[in-house]
């Protein structure tokens, strides 16, 4: 039998039968205690848990037994960001939450071919957060299971939405899955690691559009300042949306795949075999019946032998391709056709640094600005490559890169834009040419923490601002011996949510 996932939008109604056994299970799984393996807290708490911040919640009482220190090692805290993990764990989480919710499913009498639906808010006019999500009621009567009040959307008032200008699909267009970590493109996938639960640099599908929904959807408490639920990873398994979102992230990870100009996933055995390749825990999952899976990402990377599929995994128009940058810096398409397929396959890249500023920088209120020096050398090994490039001499010219690195904080409730250049006096919304892209601050608070895990430098998100670069050349603008830097945070941020920026620094990388 193959599980099809399904549009959730499009499964004919609010309460299509599959959103209305969805919540039927995830009541049954609800109703089961802390300690059961089996249950939607013990769920919540693999991909992470703060105790503390569970009690202010509501969702951890004292009078709630834990599990035993060994289901607690073996489940609890396991989730993989910052690496290239990040993509196959997730996927053996979803398909462990599903067959879960489908057990309980087939016993209250429903399908046996339940699937777990996928929320695409790319779609047009699907990105408002799902009705059945929306209302305390639903058709059985009672609180709705999937009702919670922790979410409070991108502008904190409890209108839940993914605005468009804040997410983006720019990563379908990585040729790689593995990035760079030393300032390169972080890949599709995410950077080389061991088993890692909060690492520091976060992937290109990583940061956008996943930290960004997740932080978009869950806001804060406006009164409070309580992150939402699906704004902090020790809190983000508990909301029923987290995995209609995950599951459209790990259906984006197929139409990535489906792209003739990228790379496959990787053949490096470390990745095949998983962290224990390198000494690092397994990953395993809780089944229904009591038995637990361990898996490898290698076994989660063929959809057919997993026996679920999507019912669209068709690309997305208006994805940025290899090709359409060409174009548009006047390569001949007909001489460049075969390189274009070259670049995903080429070797390592050479990344070196193209400037960056000199201290840290406070993020508070509605704005931060700061100026990266250039090293005149490196510029002009840019500006050669994309002259090249025009000239078809090289048809691959080079990709920019902004690191904003050692982003500390105790707010990942915090979102903003970050724009390149924009004119003195000029509104930057006004400038989307100029607009390196959105930052949400998803993992920061634990990443500022130092623990077993973290040692307390925050994180590090890399955007690609080679569109902008290219608009500066081709509008005769590069020829500057800096770059403005201008930070807009979406909401304004307050004094007490502590975050900084250690450098902010910008890269070229070539291949």
């Amino acid at each position: 039998m193959t599980y099809t996932r399904k549009n959730v939008w499009e499964l004919g109604g609010d309460w299509a039968d599959p959103i209305l056994w969805y919540a039927r299970g995830v009541k049954a799984m609800k109703a089961r205690a802390l300690n059961d393996p089996t249950g939607w807290r013990f769920f919540g708490a693999i991909h992470g848990i703060d105790q503390g911040l569970w009690q202010q919640l509501g969702y951890l009482s004292s009078s709630d037994q834990m599990p035993s220190s060994a289901d607690i090692a073996t489940y609890w805290n396991q989730c993989q960001h910052g690496s290239w993990y990040f993509l196959p764990w997730h996927r053996g989480y979803l398909l462990a939450v599903e067959a879960m919710v489908r057990d309980a499913v087939v016993k209250l009498g429903g399908p046996a071919d339940w699937a777990l639906p996928y929320w695409n808010y790319f779609k047009p006019n699907e990105n408002q957060l799902p009705p059945a999500f929306a209302s305390a009621n639903w058709p059985d009567g009672g609180d709705n299971p999937l009702f919670v009040p922790q979410r409070y959307g991108p502008n904190n008032d409890g209108n839940v939405n993914v605005p468009m200008d804040q997410v983006n699909l720019n990563e379908l267009g990585d040729p790689d899955f593995t990035g760079d970590a030393n300032g390169g493109s972080p890949g599709f996938g995410g950077v080389d690691t061991g088993f890692s639960h909060g690492g520091q640099i976060h992937g290109g599908i990583e940061t956008q559009p996943h930290d960004q929904v997740h932080v978009l959807v869950g806001g804060s408490d406006p009164e409070s300042n309580l992150p939402g639920l699906m704004s902090d990873p020790d809190t983000a398994g508990l909301d029923p949306i987290f995995w209609l979102h995950h599951a459209n992230i790990d259906r984006l990870w197929e139409v990535w795949r489906g792209n003739p100009t990228t790379d496959v996933d990787p053949t490096d055995p470390n990745w095949i075999n998983g962290p224990p390749a390198v000494g690092d825990p397994a990953f395993t999952m809780p089944m229904p019946g009591g038995v637990s899976w361990t898996y490898t990402p290698g076994d989660l990377s063929d959809l057919s032998k997993l026996n679920y599929a999507y019912d669209d995994v068709s690309p997305p128009a208006g994805t940025p391709q290899l090709a359409t940058r060409l174009q548009r810096l006047g390569v001949n398409m007909a001489t460049a056709a075969a390189p274009v397929r070259s670049t995903a396959m080429a070797g390592p890249k050479t990344v070196e640094l193209l400037g960056a500023n000199t201290q840290s920088l406070r993020v508070t209120g509605t704005e931060a600005r700061t100026s990266l020096t250039l090293d005149a050398a490196v510029k002009s090994k840019v500006t050669t490559s994309l002259e090249s490039a025009a000239a078809a001499a090289r048809p691959a010219p080079d990709r920019i890169f902004l690191n904003l690195e050692n982003v500390r904080g105790i707010n990942d409730a915090t979102t903003f834009n970050v724009y390149i250049n924009v004119p003195e006096g000029d509104d930057p919304a006004k400038h989307p040419e100029l607009k390196a892209g959105s930052i949400a601050l998803f993992g920061v608070r634990k990443a500022t923490m130092a623990d077993a895990q973290h040692a307390g430098d925050g994180l590090t998100f890399v955007l690609e601002i080679t569109h902008v670069i290219d608009t500066l050349h081709l509008a005769g603008a590069l020829n500057v011996s800096q770059l403005n830097v201008r930070l807009v945070p979406v909401n304004p941020v307050p004094d007490a949510a502590q975050i900084s920026i250690g450098r902010i620094s910008v890269f070229r990388q070539s291949t």
